[in-house]
C-alpha cells in the first residue's frame, strides 16, 4: 500500500509539474508535453493529477498505520513468546528438582 501510494503521488506530481511548466496555451488549443489537447482535456489532466495525489496520500497514510499496527502486534507476540519460554523453562527446572 505504501509503495502504491508513493507511485500515485509521483504520477500526480509529474502531471502537475508537466501542466505548469510544459503546457502552452495558444488560442483555443493547448499543448501538453508536446501533445495537442483541448483546454477541457488539460483541465481533466489537472483534476486527475489532484486525485492521484490525494489518493496516494491516503494510501500512504493507510499503509503507515497498517505497518505500525503490525509492528505493535509483532512486538506483543514476541513478548508473549518470551514469557512462555521463561515459564516453560521454570516448569522444567521444577520437574528436574523434584526428581
Amino acid at each position: 500500500m505504501l509503495l502504491l501510494g508513493l507511485v500515485l503521488i509521483a504520477v500526480g506530481a509529474v502531471l502537475v509539474i508537466g501542466g505548469v511548466f510544459a503546457a502552452e496555451i495558444t488560442g483555443g488549443q493547448a499543448e501538453f508535453m508536446g501533445i495537442d489537447v483541448s483546454p477541457m482535456a488539460l483541465f481533466l489532466l489537472g483534476t486527475a493529477a489532484g486525485v492521484c495525489v490525494l489518493l496516494g496520500l491516503s494510501l500512504v497514510r493507510f499503509g503507515a498505520r497498517r505497518e505500525l499496527r503490525q509492528r505493535k502486534e509483532r512486538k506483543s507476540i514476541d513478548e508473549l513468546s518470551q514469557k512462555l519460554d521463561r515459564a516453560e523453562a521454570e516448569r522444567r527446572r521444577d520437574i528436574d528438582d523434584e526428581r
